[in-house]
């Protein structure tokens, strides 16, 4: 993966959560109290396995021993946090070099099994990783007839370059 996909990757990425955290933002919390604590676990989840896939790209330890915190925080201090993990992902990818991400890294997992994996491989675990569990919180949002936002690239794309929705 080139270091522009991956710049344009990260990019939507960050997007797609602040439409979904705005979208989830505007749920009442007490008529969807189960909905919204599975909503921001879920979203929590994202956010420490974005951390440890931090650390682990700069080959350092995290603070975690699992994927998801025993408090769940509340949605503008998650929102805060994410934003915040989201540019650092922005800043690493736009000055990233194709022979650092080509580098393989081991790491340990949560559950204490070792792991080896490239920058790149790593990257694209987030960016997946990321999406798979947006449309799981999308679903979610269905269930209590809330649209998610479309985090779609191709919208992303269109949404930030009109131009290219010309023939």
């Amino acid at each position: 993966m080139s270091q522009k996909i991956l710049t344009s990757l990260f990019a939507q990425k960050a997007w797609a959560n602040r439409e979904l955290f705005s979208v989830v933002a505007s749920i009442e919390p007490e008529e969807n109290a189960a909905c919204m604590h599975t909503a921001l676990r879920t979203l929590n989840h994202i956010y420490v396995v974005d951390r440890i896939f931090c650390a682990h790209l700069l080959g350092e330890k995290h603070p975690y021993t699992a994927t998801n915190t025993p408090q769940t925080p509340e949605l503008g201090e998650l929102h805060l946090a994410v934003a915040e993990t989201d540019q650092w992902f922005e800043d690493f990818v736009s000055r990233i070099s194709d022979q650092a991400l080509a580098e393989s890294l081991s790491f340990q997992f949560t559950d204490g099994d070792s792991g080896r994996m490239t920058r790149e491989e790593m990257l694209f675990h987030v960016l997946t990783h990321g999406a798979y569990h947006r449309g799981n919180v999308g679903q979610l949002l269905k269930s209590i007839s809330v649209a998610p936002p479309r985090d779609l690239y191709t919208k992303f794309l269109h949404v930030h370059e009109p131009s290219r929705r010309q023939a």
